[in-house]
């Protein structure tokens, strides 16, 4: 499937089986994996509905898809033996998706020896899409987009995920404030300047592979705070996404231990 066709098939699958229950979810339609962790019915029906489309058009690739995952761990090993694999998220922020938020995505991301070749996230409400290619830039709805870099002695504003750092400050910066409980929206956020800087506290391939792949071809940059570069095959925890390798330094300094 060339990349339009794989976002097109994102779009097509959201119009059919989840914006149409975006605030019209029925009783029942909302399910708990763990406690807090929620998935609807919409989150299977399209992983299926995404994950069957990919299968046919690469029979040998890998498809680790969200709840495909939380049904079976063993999953992830077949992901990380794989030569070419997609991870696919049915509807990232799924709370949100859930408490009528319009701030949730459909995204799918392709790697090849384990590295992101190409990524995709479809917001449907917003109906924005970005679509990614290793070298060949970051798209939203057509139009080639980049972020700038901070200028020098600028503080970084940042966002989080993790509460327990939401209003603290970073030494000498300005505390992060909380993120759009979403990597499909905070990612693109983030390449669009209404943050510099990212922190997360997982780094799930299905969340991560595809905004990293963005905000990468956009000209910033991601990494655990331990200092290891990105990869999806690597689950370390705290995970940092920045404008720029310069503010990703500054931020990783700062981290608490």
């Amino acid at each position: 499937m060339d990349t339009s066709a794989v976002l097109d098939l994102l779009k097509e699958v959201a119009a059919s089986v989840i914006t149409p229950r975006f605030r019209s979810l029925a009783d029942g339609e909302v399910m708990e994996k763990t406690p807090g962790d929620l998935v609807t019915v919409a989150d299977r029906e399209a992983e299926g509905l995404i994950t069957t489309a990919l299968n046919a058009a690469y029979p040998s690739a890998v498809v680790l898809g969200e709840e495909a995952y939380a049904a079976d761990p063993r999953l992830w090993d077949r992901y990380l033996a794989a030569d070419h694999a997609f991870t696919v998220d049915p509807v990232d922020g799924t709370k949100n998706f859930v408490h009528g938020s319009p701030d949730h995505a459909v995204m799918v991301a392709e790697t090849r020896g384990g590295a992101t070749v190409r990524a995709w996230i479809w917001q449907p409400v917003h109906e924005v899409a970005w679509v990614a290619e290793h070298g060949a830039g970051t798209w939203r709805d057509g139009v080639r987009i980049h972020r700038e870099p901070l200028a020098d002695g600028v503080p970084p504003r940042g966002v989080t995920s993790i509460w327990a750092m939401r209003g603290e400050p970073l030494d000498d910066l300005p505390a992060p404030t909380a993120s759009w409980r979403c990597c499909g929206v905070d990612y693109p956020r983030l390449i669009e300047g209404a943050t510099d800087y990212l922190l997360f506290s997982h780094s799930h391939a299905w969340d991560h592979a595809p905004g990293a792949l963005l905000l990468r071809e956009a000209g910033g940059e991601v990494g655990f705070a331990d200092g290891t570069a990105y990869e999806p095959r690597i689950r370390t925890p705290r995970l940092v996404a920045a404008a720029d390798a310069a503010t990703l330094r500054a931020v990783r300094r700062r981290l608490p231990s």
